[in-house]
């Protein structure tokens, strides 16, 4: 784990400052990061990790289920307050304007799932976001979507993000993620108020040509030639000399692994969410997300295989069984396994299908104890939470489309 100290106000880029969007003139906090997968060749193998054997990790993966899927049935009243003035970064595109209303509310594109290897060793899922940044590379989701606050590991493996996921499909491709970053406070003492995260990501993964891996006789052109050395880093469970199917091989003595097409930036395809900060509580936020499980009473409301929205204003919350005295709650029949991470939008534009990103859950409550979730709560998005993601912001992550011949990835 990496510590450093976020500072200061929004940098002075055209990004950040267009449409004469103010920011506060400090916003400090402690920012901790975390390198996920740091080099050309780990992260090409985070993503072929995936889309193995017809993307059966992907197919078979689980909503992750931990201990703060869901919060103490009583939230406390009380709860959160701005630590500086209220402040706004537009989301990719510059969108400002206001909500159209409409009787149909269409889904942003940004909104995907988060995959990852638990402590339990099985893959698993949360719901995320696309947001603004200054590569266009950044994805946002709760904090105990990215760190293992299971084992107390740094961060969870294999990590990728995938917009539109359905039942195997990758339309947009696959995200690796590159760096974390969340709050000192989370990383260290599992903070509630502080459970949120940002990932930089390396541009998406498409497989070449039609997506199925052939015979190095059959397809040539599908493979690229590598040195020895490079061959013998790559992870000694995907080599395969006989090529029966996987990603690399051996052909008149010579080495070569499968390459992948570049899907190009993240926010670039789906777009970006906006960001807003330190705001007051009582607007009207959407909710997207992935909910997923069962109610306390065994009802299934929810698959998890569809993104899900639902809208109601916010207002200030406590959850002390997860260290949370300074959330935000919001009145949401989501379940909470597959919710977790879910993106709360302000001001959201159903036209455009961008807004501003105003929380992430964390956790689901049933407050009336009738045995069915009626509230899904955030930490609240206030000056710290603004430092985490500046640190995020301006950081590039690059192509990993097919292997580099150095370890590293410049």
């Amino acid at each position: 784990m990496k510590r450093t100290i976020a500072f200061g106000g929004l940098v002075a880029t055209a990004g950040l400052l267009a449409g004469g969007l103010a920011a506060p003139a400090q916003a400090a906090g402690d920012t901790a990061s975390d390198a996920l997968a740091n080099s050309g060749i780990a992260a090409y193998s985070v993503a072929a990790y995936w889309k193995a054997n017809n993307a059966a990790n992907l197919i078979g993966a689980t909503p992750y289920n931990v201990e703060t899927k869901t919060v103490a049935k009583h939230i406390s009243k009380g709860g959160p307050a701005p630590d500086s003035k209220p402040g706004i970064v537009p989301a990719i595109g510059d969108e400002k304007k206001t909500a159209a209303k409409s009787k149909n509310v269409n889904l942003p594109k940004t909104t995907g799932k988060v995959f990852f290897k638990g402590a339990d060793g099985k893959p698993h899922w949360c719901s995320a976001t696309s947001v603004q940044s200054a590569y266009h590379n950044l994805v946002a989701t709760a904090g105990h979507c990215v760190y293992d606050t299971e084992s107390n590991a740094a961060t969870l493996d294999k990590w990728v993000f995938i917009p539109g996921y359905y039942q195997g499909k990758t339309p947009w491709g696959i995200y690796v993620g590159k760096q974390a970053f969340t709050h000192y406070d989370y990383d260290v003492y599992e903070d509630g108020d502080r459970d949120y995260a940002f990932v930089t990501v390396y541009n998406g993964l498409k497989f070449a040509h039609d997506g199925v891996v052939r015979p190095f006789t059959d397809n040539p052109g599908g493979w690229k030639e590598v040195s020895a050395a490079t061959f013998a880093n790559f992870p000694r469970w995907f080599r395969d000399w006989d090529n029966n199917g996987t990603y690399w091989c051996k052909h008149d003595d010579k080495y070569y692994v499968w390459a992948f097409e570049d899907a190009g930036r993240l926010g670039d395809n789906v777009g970006g969410q906006g960001l807003a900060y330190n705001q007051k509580v009582g607007q009207p936020v959407f909710v997207f997300g992935y909910p997923s499980g069962s109610h306390p009473d065994g009802n299934y409301a929810y698959s998890g295989k569809t993104l899900k929205w639902s809208y109601g204003k916010t207002f200030a919350a406590q959850a002390p069984a997860i260290k949370g005295e300074e959330l935000v709650a919001v009145k949401s029949s989501f379940t909470g396994e597959g919710a977790l991470g879910s993106s709360w939008l302000l001001k959201y534009n159903n036209g455009r299908r961008l807004g501003y990103l105003n929380g992430v859950t964390i956790g689901v409550s049933d407050t009336d104890g009738n045995d069915r979730f009626d509230t899904s709560v955030s930490p609240y998005f206030d000056g710290e939470l603004y430092g985490v993601y500046k640190a995020a912001y301006p950081l590039w992550s690059g192509s990993i489309a097919v292997p580099f011949e150095s370890p590293v990835l410049h």
